[in-house]
């Protein structure tokens, strides 16, 4: 661990104290063995002195020795980065319920597997997480307002219902209206709380036109994101090949992955593509671990106390057992 991961480095000056304390008790020892070797009788020293141990005698000394190196690391204040939950987020979920979204190139249809990922993404996230829902067709509709309690906002998900047109921007525009009503009924000192918003969706922008820079517009509205600094995860799911049927006859409704990435490009977020059941998942599954922990450096001085409180009661006890008293 480097000194940057110690938040009071400097009482690593200890370890000198350490070090001088090492070198007096080698001293000692080669001091003791020449005061021996002065004994003008060799033979008596051998009947009247007790028969000196090998290494173990050393015992003590060196685990009192590691037993403060120990407590000088505990001292310095070592970190570790750690993920925890997050207590302070607010995260809107906007999925699309265009009549594109009764394609079942996603199986059973997108709709019904956009509602079970999105349950399940609820049900997963962290609970200090505050988590809204915006549904869209040709409209935005702000279904749950950001609130750590799921119940109502995993029973509106059960209840959306499809509807003609895409109005992606409009969408986008609801989500960051509802973020920022409520950042602003609870910032505290530290400002509002951090904010994100998951898109769920299909295919491109159709109302109010099909320019995603219109000032209503998908483009708009991800550039509004960015300067809001809420970036937007985009998920875009179904495949090329997706076709739905609207009023008796067939119509292909493919993937729009340029348009969806965009608007996460333009807003400062990621892009993500799922092209089946099981990509979705795998994408709501990482989203769910990128939002609901952060990774925060943490004290973890505890251990080394531990270990440093350990190895001096060796020390005690290996002293007692050798020399039947204390180092």
């Amino acid at each position: 661990m480097s000194l940057g991961g110690f938040t009071s480095p400097l009482w690593f000056l200890l370890l000198v104290v350490v070090a001088v304390l090492a070198v007096g008790y080698l001293w000692m020892q080669r001091r003791r063995r020449r005061q021996v070797l002065r004994f003008a009788n060799l033979a008596m020293l051998e009947r009247l002195a007790p028969r000196r141990q090998g290494w173990q005698r050393h015992l003590p000394v060196t685990l009192l020795l590691a037993a403060l190196v120990l407590f000088t690391v505990a001292l310095a204040g070592p970190t570790a980065e750690r993920k925890v939950p997050r207590n302070r987020a607010t995260v809107m979920l906007v999925i699309d319920v265009s009549l594109s979204m009764r394609a079942t190139d996603i199986e059973p249809s997108r709709i019904a597997a956009a509602q079970r990922e999105a349950k399940r993404f609820a049900h997963d996230l962290t609970p200090g997480v505050n988590l809204g829902l915006v549904s869209f067709a040709g409209s935005a509709t702000v279904l749950v307002s950001p609130t750590t309690e799921r119940v109502s906002l995993l029973r509106a998900i059960d209840n959306l219902k499809l509807a003609e047109a895409t109005g992606t921007g409009e969408a986008i525009f609801a989500a960051l209206s509802s973020i920022e009503a409520f950042g602003a009924m609870i910032s505290d000192a530290q400002g509002p709380p951090p904010a994100r918003i998951v898109l769920l969706t299909d295919g491109k922008q159709t109302v109010p036109t099909p320019d995603g820079d219109d000032p209503r517009g998908a483009f708009t509205a991800a550039r509004a994101a960015a300067a809001a600094k809420v970036p937007i995860s985009a998920i875009s799911f179904g495949t090329a090949y997706g076709q739905v049927e609207i009023n008796g006859e067939r119509q292909p409704v493919p993937a729009d992955d340029e348009s969806i990435r965009r608007i996460a490009d333009l807003s400062g977020g990621q892009f993500y593509d799922a092209g089946s059941a099981g990509q979705l998942s795998d994408v709501v599954n990482a989203l769910g671990e990128q939002i609901g922990y952060e990774t925060k450096r943490t004290d973890v001085s505890r251990a080394w106390l531990i270990a440093g409180t350990l190895t001096a009661v060796l020390a005690t006890a290996s002293a007692l057992a050798l020399g039947q008293r204390l180092p």
